[in-house]
């Protein structure tokens, strides 16, 4: 009975954040869902993107989704054309997958994590498709990155602040931060796969135990891909067939 008492407090309060959101952005109603985006890197390399999801009961986190970035043409660390990327991708197949926005899969409102610039292009992409009733925004770090002194954008009208005990600012920048982490998580889940990715695992037919013995052999995945034939030949469990094939994956001109 505890539990249950706690749980209904917990979305009465959960229930009045909503509407304050909505009347800080001058919402018809309480959103029922909310995503908020964002993208992370380093120096422009591993670049996702991500959405989390928020609404009445708390975060959605079975709706949360995360985005390898695969614009070849993005320049290191454009962090808008990675947010345009994101949104197309985003609003595209919800478009296809619920075009009657009958299956709750439609945000009520779309927060970007950046300033003027994504709140540009996030109107930009969903005027492409579009898409002319939703409401978007951006949160920016205030100056000097302080929390607490962030600025909201929004279509039509000059960017703001919130009181810096407002609940409505604390909870945002909650969301905001909830992005972020699943951002950088997810960031640092793809830089690693890439780390352990070698380059023999791009060879047909060499497997964890080739792989092994390779490496043990001549020290680095680098040397087996300048090593000779006979080299290769020569390496424990690599019969002639096998280091042939290696050769060729690794000098294709012969």
């Amino acid at each position: 009975r505890e539990a249950l008492l706690r749980r209904m407090a917990e979305n009465t309060a959960q229930r009045q954040l909503l509407e304050g959101v909505a009347e800080v952005f001058t919402l018809a109603a309480a959103p029922e869902r909310i995503e908020v985006y964002d993208n992370s890197h380093i120096s422009g390399t591993h670049m996702v993107g991500a959405m989390i999801v928020a609404g009445p009961g708390g975060l959605a986190k079975n709706a949360y989704r995360k985005f390898d970035i695969k614009t070849a043409e993005l320049a290191p660390g454009d962090d808008v054309g990675a947010m345009r990327e994101v949104l197309t991708r985003r609003f595209a197949r919800v478009q296809k997958e619920d075009p009657d926005r009958k299956l709750g899969q439609w945000p009520d409102l779309v927060l970007l994590d950046g300033g003027q610039g994504q709140l540009n292009v996030g109107l930009k992409v969903l005027a492409d498709l579009g898409v002319n009733d939703l409401c978007l925004a951006a949160i920016a770090k205030g100056p000097d990155r302080n929390a607490g002194r962030e600025q909201f954008f929004v279509l039509g009208r000059a960017p703001f602040t919130l009181p810096i005990n407002h609940p409505v600012l604390y909870f945002l920048q909650r969301l905001r931060d909830e992005a972020h982490r699943f951002a950088i998580t997810t960031h640092r889940a793809k830089r690693s796969k890439a780390i352990g990715h070698s380059l023999l695992d791009d060879v047909a037919g060499i497997g964890a135990v080739r792989k092994k013995s390779l490496l043990r052999h001549f020290g680095s995945a680098r040397d087996v891909a300048a090593a000779g034939l006979q080299d290769l030949a020569t390496v424990p469990g690599i019969n002639a067939a096998t280091a042939r094939k290696i050769y060729d994956h690794f000098h294709p001109e012969g």
